[in-house]
């Protein structure tokens, strides 16, 4: 039994041993089998790899050779294309060249023509000056005249004969002006009426307000300047405070903040309180007695001119006036002052009296807020006229005034003269003293660089101007027309209220001594 045991597993074993080395020799086979397809697939893949490079390659060198036929073939169309442009540019140039040869050939021709023109020209102006040389002094001969006597000779008996007829023409004009115009004589006798006198205030843009004591100062500036800056600050102004003994000064260019800081300051200074919250009710105080100031003056002048059935606000405005100055002349007072002249001056000609004082009323309306709104004073009053329903011929004559349009009625002109002679009279506006004497001098100046002027005097503050005349070198006849040119000149390089009178003298002396 155990030798048939042990005789199995000698047989197991061997047959487990032949079956491992089969199954080696097997695997082996199959592995070389295995390796060598793969192999063969390998060399396969790389052939074919080689046959689709290769046929890539022929592709790719097909589509270079393509892409270089069609370069080319572009290269060669716009070559041509270039070289015909060329072609036709020089064709061009040719073209130009040759007009250009036959321009100068044209030219050339032409200058010689000329050059044998003129030579023409020249021998005939040679036997021009010999004929009238010759003419000349046969005419000299004739007239015992040379040729400078002669003209010398016509050129005085026209300067006489024309001067002459021209003196007699002015006088003429003159008397008939004088005699069929009686609008223009009542003007005049109009521009000499100084039968209305006015008070002239000549206003600053600074106003002094007087303190008690030098301490005020402090109080009025305030703890870190509290207090003035709300003072400031409410009316607008500024307030200078220096070294000025017992002063402060209140500068505003707008009147009505300026007068309404003065009366709250000076009702401060009063009061002895001064602080943020007492300011702003001494403001508002002195805002209301300001406007109720304004009111009242407004109602002054138009009682004082006679106008009625005046609009409230207009009434309020010319009021506004009574704080406007022009050149220093208070605009009410002088508005006022306009509606008395154009008023007198309507009653002379018999024309609408109150339509001309309501219209010089209200001539410099714009005036009162012309530093809130845009434009002229003119056209400001036209348009606050017309808002207020104001007559058009009213309208007209504001608008007229200063010549802004053309004046249309008798009442415009009264206006715009009586606005001239407002402004016109002695000390009425205020003048730089140096412009004063520079206007003087420029006067006499003018009047007597003229030649047969001897002297010439400005007198009458610039009004008149004198002029004395050499008599001997100054006919009668000659000045007239000297005044006139005088009188234009200074109208062209001056600038003047009001007129000039330009006085020409002349006067023969004789003197002999008795021995």
């Amino acid at each position: 039994m155990i030798g048939n045991v042990v005789a199995a597993l000698i047989g197991l074993a061997v047959g487990g041993v032949i079956c491992f080395f089969l199954g080696i020799r097997y695997r082996k086979t199959v592995s070389e089998k295995e390796i060598s397809s793969a192999e063969e697939e390998g060399k396969r893949i790389i052939n074919e790899a080689i046959k689709s490079a290769e046929t890539k390659k022929k592709e790719a060198l097909l589509e270079a050779k393509e892409e270089i036929l069609k370069n080319r073939s572009e290269y060669e169309k716009e070559e041509k294309s270039r070289r015909a442009d060329l072609q036709r540019q020089e064709n061009r140039l040719q073209q130009k060249e040759e007009n250009l040869d036959r321009k100068t050939e044209a030219l050339e021709k032409r200058e010689e023509s000329l050059a044998q023109k003129h030579a023409a020209i020249d021998k005939e102006n040679e036997e021009i000056k010999v004929i009238k040389r010759s003419q000349t002094e046969m005419l000299e001969r004739i007239s015992g005249f040379t040729a400078e006597e002669a003209k010398a000779y016509l050129i005085a008996q026209v300067e006489a004969e024309v001067t002459h007829e021209t003196a007699l023409k002015i006088k003429e004009v003159e008397s008939r002006m004088k005699e069929e115009c009686e609008a223009r004589a009542r003007e005049v006798v109009a521009q000499a009426i100084q039968r209305c006198a006015a008070d002239q205030v000549a206003e600053m843009t600074v106003s002094v307000v007087p303190l008690p004591n030098d301490e005020m100062k402090g109080r009025i500036i305030g703890r870190e300047g509290r207090n003035i800056r709300t003072i400031e600050t409410l009316t607008g102004v500024d307030l200078i405070i220096d070294d000025t003994p017992e002063a402060i000064t209140v500068s505003c260019f707008e009147p009505v903040r300026r007068e309404i800081a003065r009366l709250a300051l000076e009702k401060l200074i009063a009061d002895g309180r001064i602080h943020p919250t007492h300011i702003e009710e001494m403001v508002e105080k002195a805002r209301r007695e300001v406007e109720n100031t304004i009111k009242a003056e407004g109602e002054r002048a138009v009682f004082e001119c006679g106008v009625r059935n005046l609009h409230p606000e207009l009434v309020k405005m010319l009021g506004r006036l009574h704080y406007r100055t022009s050149y220093g002349q208070n605009v009410l007072q002088h508005s006022i002052e306009v509606s008395h002249i154009a008023g007198m001056m309507a009653s002379e000609l018999g024309a609408d009296v109150q339509a001309a004082k309501r219209a010089g009323l209200l001539h410099d309306l714009g005036k009162a807020v012309d530093h809130e709104l845009e434009g002229t004073h003119v056209s400001l009053g036209v348009e606050f006229a017309r808002k207020y329903k104001e007559r058009e011929d009213i309208i007209h004559a504001i608008e007229a005034h200063h010549n802004d349009v053309e004046p249309r009625t008798v009442v415009a002109c009264l206006v715009q003269a009586a606005d001239a002679i407002s402004a016109a009279r002695p000390g009425a506006r205020r003048e730089n003293l140096e412009n004063y004497i520079k206007r003087l001098e420029q006067l006499e100046t003018i009047t007597g660089s003229y030649p047969g002027v001897d002297k010439a005097y400005a007198i009458q503050a610039g009004r008149e101007v004198r002029v004395m005349v050499r008599p001997e070198q100054v006919s009668e006849d000659q000045m007239v027309i000297l005044a006139r040119d005088l009188a234009k000149k200074i109208e062209e390089e001056m600038e003047y209220p009001g007129q000039i009178k330009v006085h020409v003298l002349r006067e023969t002396k004789v003197i002999e001594y008795a021995k």
